[in-house]
């Protein structure tokens, strides 16, 4: 099997401790298919499309993961190329700006290759059309020259596959989407599921930890991975400060209350966000834009990062008027009934 490689990384790290976090998040990233937890019925379909793409010694077909941040997709990715036995190629939309970015990426890929593009809908839509005919024809069509000059050279591509990540499959235009072979969504983890994946954590960072704090840590995780391996990794810091090097149960419980996440897994922000619903806008409805200017938050974040959760744990509802609080967020946040009704004689 060739050496993984990155044609190009996004933003550098700002600041020192951030390079120990990737080194950290990359060695807890599944090597193996029987390592990744989660997600059983994607594995399995994958597992089918590879092993026929094997069977008739072809490339497979492209692929489009979906669904919030830190779900899997880019370890998914690295998965497929291995079980191939192929390079696999990194990079991400913001990062191709030009057509000549984008041949070179293209031009540089090898046979069977694995080509992974996250952020897939941050591609600028002028360059959809040079990856029409990459991921139909294996061929790139460049434009050399202006005016009366200009005159069009056609390059043959090695076979490859191309598999795009993206947060915001709404805004890929059909006809990208409809090139793809297969299409996943990757969808939020199972409490169980957190546990287990914290249990192998916990054993290659060779941290001792107890069931109980497991326990802990999985319920505040937002059934997320990447999320509960970074948890994992503060309650280490107390532990190894504030104890004896073990997490334990009240040691988790000391981490999470420090960083104010409660025992559903909301921080500041999102409280913030739902108190600014009930607060401000009477439970609401609220659209986006308002939301986010008296929230303080940037819109994207609070569509990417807070609302996804939040509609999970049945906090907010979309509306086509916009957002509205529910009455398990008005109980989570321990505001009473007749709190609510002296708030809505204001309004």
């Amino acid at each position: 099997m060739k050496n993984l490689s990155t044609i190009s990384s996004i933003t550098a790290p700002a600041s020192n401790e951030a390079p120990k976090d990737e080194v950290l998040d990359s060695a807890l990233r599944p090597k193996l298919w029987d390592e990744y937890v989660g997600q059983e019925k994607i594995k399995k379909t994958l597992k089918i499309i590879l092993e026929a793409a094997k069977g008739r010694k072809e490339v497979p077909e492209h692929l489009l993961f979906y669904g919030n941040t830190g779900l899997g997709k880019t370890t998914l990715s690295h998965l497929i190329a291995k079980e191939m036995g192929v390079n696999i190629r990194v990079t991400a939309g913001p990062v191709i700006e030009r057509a000549g970015d984008l041949a070179a990426i293209l031009t540089n890929l090898e046979e069977g290759d694995v080509l992974f593009i996250d952020e897939f809908h941050r591609i600028k839509k002028v360059l959809e059309e040079y990856l029409y005919s990459a991921m139909e024809d294996f061929k790139l069509n460049i434009i050399i020259g202006t005016g009366p000059m200009a005159r069009t050279m056609e390059l043959d591509l090695p076979r490859f596959t191309l598999i795009g990540a993206t947060t915001k499959i709404a805004l890929l235009s059909a006809p990208l989407r409809n090139r793809f072979g297969a299409t996943f969504q990757l969808n939020f983890y199972t409490p169980e599921d957190i546990e287990k994946i914290l249990q192998r954590s916990a054993l290659l960072l060779k941290i001792s930890i107890a069931p109980e704090a497991i326990k802990i840590i999985a319920s505040r995780s937002r059934f997320t991975p990447r999320v509960a391996n970074r948890l994992l990794k503060r309650a280490r810091d107390f532990a190894q400060i504030e104890g004896q090097g073990v997490i334990t149960g009240q040691i988790a419980q000391s981490a999470l209350d420090a960083l104010e996440i409660d025992h559903l897994g909301l921080e500041l922000s999102d409280r913030k966000i739902l108190e600014t619903i009930v607060n401000k806008f009477n439970r609401g409805p609220v659209g986006l834009q308002a939301l986010a200017t008296a929230s303080s938050e940037e819109e994207d974040a609070i569509l990417e990062i807070y609302e996804p959760y939040l509609m999970q744990l049945g906090f907010i509802e979309r509306t086509p008027k916009g957002r509205i609080i529910t009455k398990a967020a008005c109980q989570h946040l321990k505001i009473k009934e007749s709190q609510r009704e002296s708030q809505q004689e204001l309004f």
